[in-house]
């Protein structure tokens, strides 16, 4: 009777851990595709605000941490993080005519 609760056991901890190991793998699998993602909206991006590098990671972080939250993150990142950078670009587009049209601040910054 016990070595057959012994066999049963071990035959559980062998499904469980093909399940851990299922798991493990496909969430590595989506932090690698979060990572292909981020890493391809930064370097076309980063063409459009190379002065910004600092200020697009951070989107990018965010949008990451955000799309974390949700049940599909490697389906909802993508669409947060191009949002994010459109919100940057259009900030820094204001912000070169705002220096273009006042001197005043071109000096300031």
């Amino acid at each position: 009777m016990k070595l057959n609760e012994m066999n049963g056991s071990q035959a559980n901890a062998g499904v469980g851990n093909a399940f851990k190991q299922a798991c493990v793998a496909c969430c590595q699998k989506i932090l690698a595709q979060l990572a292909a993602s981020k890493a391809a909206i930064f370097a076309e991006a980063h063409q459009t605000l190379g002065a910004h590098e600092h200020l697009l990671q951070l989107a990018l972080n965010e949008a990451e941490a955000v799309a974390a939250q949700t049940k599909y993150p490697h389906l909802v990142f993508p669409t947060l993080a191009t949002e994010k950078v459109r919100a940057i670009v259009a900030w820094d587009t204001h912000q070169r005519s705002v220096r273009r049209s006042n001197p005043m601040f071109a000096l300031a910054a």
